[in-house]
């Protein structure tokens, strides 16, 4: 769908009137809730992904989900009729909780009958909390752009209001690496934009921008990336920027499978990391507004194909093509981490090996 030029007051009130849509295909509930208004549904990729995030960010009242889970296999869900992303109050009074308990242990379960070409991959039942297929998966390697999964996390965390507007700063476009952009200084988006631009286009002065405009301060930002990977028990993790063009961002397959384990407790970044596309109505008072077409970095999601829930991808020299994603094959969830793969065809191929082994197993 083409989106013709709007204002930001026309852009902030139509995404506040935007109202829940169609669930997405292959929706997931929790706990077997079918209530049409309940925040507590777990929703994958679809063409609604997009206007039902906007519908949890923008409004000005009503439920927001927080879940907390501790990487270790249990799922606390909590629905909260207090709070909503737009608030800075973050008290979560009068809620209501859901439990989602992932039985086993890791390396418990029969591997699927594959082999991998990437340097590092985990694969879990994510009904079970079984590894169902593991190479390196111990070793912390570098993780390039799946480290904006953890910023949007952080983000999300904060209970900003979503619709305040951002403007890039020459210092968000400065990182330990060159890096290609299509934004530009001055450029003007709200957070909710800038996050979708990180998730879905993986841009990263989008993610440089989020962290500066934390409370605190890009330091705390950083802080409090490293405090939820301790929180989420990622025992090899470490963050040294909100983009992943830092070397120094590196993790474990199973500790990265703790992180996607937990960025699925929050439903705008399962809809916002599935967008297939979307054009962005840019504002800059020096450069001149425009039109910025973006695209989703990973083809599968790009493909409709398979079932995914969540998704990103990461790329720098150290670290080689990655991705980490949440699938649903065969009516079981499973998660997905593929890092150090020498190309795109390789990581592409690995994934599409995982998701079509998967498809094979057993359902009982």
């Amino acid at each position: 769908m083409k989106h013709l030029p709007l204002t930001k007051q026309q852009l902030v009130a139509a995404m506040i009137s935007l109202s829940l849509g169609s669930i997405a295909q292959a929706a997931l509930t929790i706990n077997g809730s079918a209530d049409a208004g309940s925040s507590a549904r777990m929703s994958w990729g679809g063409a609604d992904s997009l206007s039902e995030a906007r519908n949890i960010m923008y409004k000005s009242n009503g439920s927001a989900i927080k879940k907390v889970d501790n990487g270790y296999g249990t799922t606390n869900i909590t629905n909260s009729n207090t709070s909503s992303f737009g608030s800075s109050n973050n008290s979560f009074n009068n809620t209501n909780s859901y439990n989602t308990t992932y039985r086993g242990s890791f390396g418990s379960s029969s591997m699927i009958p594959i082999s991998t070409d990437s340097r590092s991959v985990a694969v879990i039942d994510a009904e079970t909390g079984e590894s169902i297929y593991e190479k390196n998966a111990d070793v912390a390697r570098p993780m390039a752009s799946i480290t904006k999964v953890m910023t949007a996390m952080v983000v999300l965390d904060a209970g900003l209001d979503m619709r305040e507007e951002i403007t890039l700063d020459p210092e968000d476009f400065v990182g330990p690496k060159r890096a290609s952009s299509r934004l530009k200084s001055g450029d003007r988006l709200n957070r909710a934009e800038m996050l979708l631009m990180a998730l879905m286009k993986s841009e990263n002065p989008a993610a440089k921008s989020l962290a500066r405009n934390y409370p605190g301060g890009y330091d705390a930002f950083i802080r409090a990336m490293n405090r939820k990977s301790q929180e989420l028990g990622m025992t090899t993790a470490y963050f040294g920027d909100p983009t992943g063009l830092d070397k120094r961002n590196i993790a474990s397959s199973n500790d990265l499978v703790k992180m996607v384990r937990a960025a699925g407790n929050y439903d705008v970044i399962r809809r916002f990391s599935t967008t297939k596309s979307y054009d962005f109505y840019v504002a800059n008072y020096s450069a001149g507004n425009r039109t910025y077409k973006a695209n989703n970095t990973s083809s599968l999601v790009r493909s409709g194909d398979y079932p995914i829930g969540i998704s990103k991808t990461g790329f720098i020299n150290e670290a080689g093509r990655c991705v980490v994603m949440e699938t649903r094959v065969n009516n079981r969830p499973a998660i997905i981490v593929i890092l150090g793969a020498n190309s795109s065809a390789t990581r592409w191929g690995d994934a599409k090996n995982i998701l079509n082994s998967l498809a094979t197993r057993r359902t009982v």
